[in-house]
């Protein structure tokens, strides 16, 4: 809303969180302890955004921020 880019961190460890932070304004997400159980998990994580993104016909830019509250 301020053009003050948002980080997602803590708690990522599926490609189901990494689209909540998104949802709620975060653009980009940041993959922290998760790494040392998975070291692929960017690798699933931007395959599954990119998935979704293509089931739902969105753009980036639309699923960023896109979380209504009222």
């Amino acid at each position: 809303k301020h053009g003050v880019p948002m980080i997602g961190q803590g708690g990522i460890p599926t490609v189901e969180d990494a689209l909540e932070f998104m949802i709620a304004g975060a653009t980009t997400v940041g993959l922290g302890t998760a790494l040392f159980y998975d070291p692929l998990l960017c690798r699933k994580i931007n395959a599954g955004v990119a998935d979704y993104l293509e089931t739902h016909k969105l753009r980036i830019t639309e699923l960023v921020g896109s979380l209504r509250t009222d």
